[in-house]
């Protein structure tokens, strides 16, 4: 079931209204997390709404509400909507106002909650791996701390740039010519048995995933090391995957039509797989199936 909340009130999804004058849709002005559920719980809701709070402030955006009074709307809209799985994107926008780029013409901030049921990525992106391009893009969030902006449109071009070359994503390299993450996602690597990662000061997101699989690593005794590569040196690579709430750890097998080294070894996504068992074990979860 898909439902919607705006400013604490429920919607079915085709009566739900936002203003032309929302500040989220006249200048991307917003910040918004994306949460998932595990057997009907959402997972690390405090640890979201935590992030939420601190794009909002690095954005110079009040909480319309307390963090916990937003973490209560979150779990009873999910409660509400009654799926196995659900996923849900919560939003703050500065809200609305006269038209003008001046924050302050914001009256208060709107907040919207949207649950959608969870559908999982199919076995064979686990299995078969991603195909990614690399783009040097300038993000929105760049301009911010990285917060978690609600403009998103170099991903999406990003994205539609890698649909039209037949890939499936895109990496986003800096300007130093370094893949720092993708268009939605954090990017690892696996070296000779270890770990590696952009380090947390490289401009990306500290994702949750990110940390869950950081956390895993160190339970599992694999080493990790904190380096952006260039894409050369990420096809040279063993293994390289991608994280996020809803794909988990999805292994990428190419990089610009050149394939990832340790894709034409037997088991060519181990250590992926290994660190995904590790991952689930870790939230719950049953061990993931990748079909045959």
């Amino acid at each position: 079931m898909r439902l919607a909340y705006i400013d604490g009130q429920r919607f079915r999804p085709e009566e739900a209204r936002v203003s032309v004058y929302d500040r989220g849709f006249l200048y991307g002005d917003s910040v918004f997390e994306t949460l998932r559920t595990y057997s009907g719980q959402l997972f690390a809701l405090e640890e979201h709404m935590a992030r939420l709070e601190e794009s909002a402030g690095k954005i110079l955006m009040d909480l319309p509400v307390s963090r916990d009074e937003l973490a209560e709307e979150t779990a009873a809209a999910v409660a509400a909507a009654g799926n196995a799985e659900s996923y849900a994107r919560v939003m703050l926008s500065r809200g609305t106002g006269p038209v003008g780029l001046d924050p302050s013409n914001a009256e208060k901030p709107t907040r919207v909650i949207l649950v959608e049921s969870l559908t999982p990525p199919p076995a064979r992106v686990y299995r078969e791996g991603l195909a990614a391009i690399c783009l040097n893009t300038v993000r929105a969030s760049d301009g911010a701390d990285n917060a978690k902006l609600g403009n998103y449109l170099a991903s999406l071009l990003a994205l539609k740039k890698a649909k039209d070359e037949g890939a499936d994503e895109a990496l986003v390299v800096d300007g130093d010519g370094r893949v720092v993450e993708g268009t939605t996602f954090n990017v690892f690597a696996v070296r000779k048995g270890r770990l590696l990662t952009p380090p947390d000061d490289a401009g990306i997101l500290l994702g949750i995933t990110r940390r869950e699989v950081l956390a895993a690593a160190e339970a599992e005794g694999i080493g990790v090391d904190y380096a952006a590569l260039s894409p050369e040196q990420l096809c040279a690579c063993d293994e390289v995957f991608a994280t996020s709430s809803i794909r988990e750890l999805a292994p990428i097998r190419s990089i610009g039509g050149t394939a990832v080294a340790g894709t034409t070894r037997p088991e060519p996504f181990a250590m992926t797989h290994r660190l995904h068992r590790a991952f689930r074990a870790r939230v719950g979860a049953e061990a993931p199936s990748y079909g045959t």
